[in-house]
């Protein structure tokens, strides 16, 4: 998507992300219930803003967004981040959003002096690990059955990409 850019959330976008996080739920990546009335802001004290890339098009519509972290506070895994979540709105989909902001995080994450990138995926999210697998992530682990989804259980695949 030639009219796309990537930049670093701010306050300003709550809405539109909680809207697009709401929309985008899906049995097919998500571990946790679908979204219920009353609705949350997106940002919180667990999702601060500083986490999160998103992706807009010339139109100042949000197509979509990637949550880069460390995955624990501890020193010695200092050098990783973690992807822990990443969505692309339906208008904006095949179009390479998820690919650039993939992309995004990587350089995000390099920025911050990190050696390591890594996400998790559900097992049955095939579109999602042929993605990660383009751009070069690994299947680095699995956890067997590890959730139980609309009574399946579901494989949590770990990836993860070196940035060195």
């Amino acid at each position: 998507m030639s009219d796309l850019r990537i930049r670093p959330a701010d306050h300003a976008d709550d809405d539109a992300l909680a809207d697009l996080d709401r929309r985008t739920w899906s049995p097919l990546h998500a571990v946790t219930p679908r979204p219920r009335e009353p609705y949350g802001p997106f940002f919180d004290v667990l999702h601060p803003v500083e986490e999160f890339l998103v992706a807009e098009a010339d139109d100042d519509r949000l197509a979509g967004y990637v949550r880069v972290v460390r995955p624990t506070p501890l020193v010695s895994n200092a050098h990783v981040r973690q992807i822990q979540g990443l969505a692309v709105d339906e208008w904006a989909r095949g179009r390479g959003v998820a690919r650039a902001l993939l992309r995004a995080a990587a350089l995000h994450a390099r920025n911050q002096g990190a050696r390591r990138l890594t996400l998790r995926v559900l097992g049955h999210n095939a579109p999602a690990r042929r993605l990660y697998e383009s751009e070069g992530f690994a299947v680095e682990g699995v956890l067997p059955g590890e959730f139980l989804l609309d009574g399946r259980y579901v494989d949590d695949v770990l990836m993860g990409i070196s940035l060195a």
